[in-house]
């Protein structure tokens, strides 16, 4: 598989330099390219993006509005949207139209160096380079320093045209964006942004709609309660996309058993009944996986509406646990029913996890309630 890192590479520092120099032909695009790509191969991606930020800072106009006139000037068209509003392509690489893609994090790092004195000027050039890739992370510089100023222009850029817009209005101010720079006074206080995500949440875009929802999962980190009672006043009378945002925006809480989301979503009760865990084996090997089969048992006389989830508690490398909450079922259990729900646990290692040797319980939680474990020993 080809390294991420080489979604910034030699070629796309060339064809991010020729436009530049198409849309200003004073740019000296030969020190920009030599500057961008010294060292590049022994980079990783995010050093890649700020080394090619380095090099604009070097090579565009000193005057702030004009080497932004620039970088808007060699943009490629907006990335088109489908019927649902999500975007058709997120290509990684520098249209042969226009600058695009993820040369376009290296224009954004720039704004946000030079904007914070000159912030409407950086705003409107964010406005840009969203539409062709995202200006998520260089707007939060802007917020952090320019907080009201920055919101004064958000609340207007919710009805923008432009969904791409729109979804900045709420990714670039979520609080704990993955990735992003953290939003402190936003984390402490999340009521400035409010408003906006209100009036985002029947956006017409689905695009747009989970960012709100996303954004609101961030706000339930550190405020449970504000989000709890947000769904529970906006569920009322809510159309189906609506319901299905909020639902998405609950459901760290729903997995950390916080009663009062649980209650909006009409999961308040526990099981009525018995619930019972059996794994595949008692052994698995990293890059593998493992079988649960899940035996629920009703003693209830009414249907119970149950969200059933399970942690794996994973060890880490110095021997401790840490668990790891995995969506699982949602279902209506009939009286006196049992019901077998079956699944497969990836064992393959990913990026944000590394797996450690060691004995690794898996726990059952149904309505947020822990009712049965069992373990398995990893092997590498």
């Amino acid at each position: 598989m080809e390294p991420f890192k080489n979604l910034i590479n030699r070629d796309t520092v060339a064809a991010t330099g020729a436009h530049l120099r198409r849309a200003w032909p004073r740019f000296d695009r030969k020190r920009f390219e030599a500057q961008a790509t010294e060292g590049l191969e022994a980079l990783e991606f995010k050093a890649r993006a700020m080394q090619m930020a380095d090099a604009l800072e070097s090579t565009l106009p000193v005057e702030f509005a004009h080497a932004c006139e620039v970088l808007q000037a060699s943009l490629a068209p907006p990335l088109a949207l489908d019927a649902k509003g999500e975007p058709i392509s997120h290509s990684p690489a520098v249209a042969a139209s226009g600058v695009a893609g993820w040369a376009v994090w290296s224009m954004g790092e720039f704004v946000a160096r030079r904007g914070l004195t000159e912030v409407p000027t950086a705003l409107a050039c964010l406005r840009a380079l969203t539409q062709r890739f995202t200006a998520e992370f260089a707007i939060r510089p802007l917020i952090q320093q320019q907080q009201a100023l920055v919101f004064d222009t958000l609340s207007q850029w919710v009805s923008d045209p432009s969904a791409h817009v729109r979804r900045l209005v709420s990714e670039g101010s979520r609080p704990r964006l993955p990735w992003g720079l953290r939003l402190q006074s936003l984390v402490a206080d999340p009521s400035p942004t409010l408003p906006l995500l209100r009036a985002l949440q029947d956006d017409t875009s689905s695009y747009v709609r989970r960012s709100v929802a996303n954004h609101l999962n961030d706000v339930a980190k550190d405020h449970p309660d504000l989000v709890a009672s947000w769904v529970r006043e906006h569920l009322v009378d809510a159309p189906v996309t609506r319901s299905a945002l909020l639902r998405h925006a609950s459901r760290g809480l729903i997995k950390s058993g916080h009663a009062p989301t649980l209650a909006a979503w009409g999961l308040a009760s526990g099981l009525k009944g018995e619930a019972s865990l059996n794994l595949s084996s008692a052994r698995a090997a990293v890059g593998g996986d493992i079988g649960m089969n899940v035996v629920l048992r009703s003693s209830a006389r009414q249907p119970q509406l149950l969200e059933v989830d399970y942690a794996v508690h994973h060890v880490r490398a110095n021997g401790s646990s840490s668990p790891k909450v995995f969506k699982g079922w949602k279902l209506s259990l009939a009286p006196g029913e049992e019901r077998l729900l079956s699944r497969r646990h990836s064992l393959k290692p990913v990026t944000t996890r590394t797996l450690y040797p060691g004995r690794h319980v898996v726990e059952i939680r149904v309505n947020g309630v822990s009712l049965a474990e069992a373990s398995f020993l990893l092997s590498t």
